[in-house]
């Protein structure tokens, strides 16, 4: 099966409500591009280890992760512990939360610094997120397509275009039933930042 967009036109398909919201331009302009700049020079940017098919490799990204204090999440073999939260990112948080209605304790930054930067097929569904978590996704730069494929059909495939200020709240039984992934692009491709609010537990 081709892949489709979520958007199209042509090839229309529309998630549930229940499982995926999305704004376009819940940044302006301006707001997501000042964001970038303060993101690119305060952050500790970190290139990290994961195990894969028995081999630890580096991944194909930059990390960080910020959060209430003494907050730590295990993320594969790595645990986090947070960083405190910048008055920048604790802004977004507070408006995610009054826009969505939905409460979250920490934030995984992580940077696409080109074409080659990616992230593979997964579902965040670590037990320290509960049974149904409600992850926001804020980007910022480059354009990705953020693909989605089902867990029992892998043919099953969509893509969203994630574009510059963008937010998308995954929730409800999305990571039982769905993977996704942002891949490496045979395209040039300019950074691009991802900021997933969690609530950790």
């Amino acid at each position: 099966m081709e892949q489709l967009s979520l958007f199209n036109t042509e090839d229309y398909y529309q998630f549930p409500k229940e499982l995926l919201e999305y704004t376009e331009h819940f940044l302006t302009e301006n707001e997501a591009s000042e964001l970038v700049d303060l993101l690119m020079e305060k952050v500790p940017w970190k290139q990290r280890t994961q195990k894969m098919y028995d081999k630890m490799v580096l991944t194909p990204r930059l990390t960080a992760w910020y959060g209430d204090e003494k907050k730590t999440y295990q993320l594969g073999d790595n645990r986090f512990v947070a960083h405190p939260w910048l008055p920048e990112l604790l802004e977004i948080k507070n408006r995610i939360e009054k826009s969505t209605g939905y409460t979250f304790n920490s934030v995984l930054l992580n940077l696409y610094r080109d074409k080659n930067d990616s992230v593979a097929w997964h579902r965040d569904k670590e037990s320290q997120l509960g049974n149904r978590p409600v992850i926001a996704s804020v980007s910022l730069g480059q354009t990705r397509n953020f693909d989605f494929r089902s867990v029992d059909d892998h043919s099953n495939k969509y893509s969203l275009p994630l574009p510059h200020g963008s937010l998308l709240i995954m929730k409800g039984d999305l990571q039982m039933n769905w993977e996704h992934r942002i891949a490496k692009s045979v395209l040039p491709m300019k950074p691009r930042i991802n900021m997933t609010f969690r609530l950790v537990r």
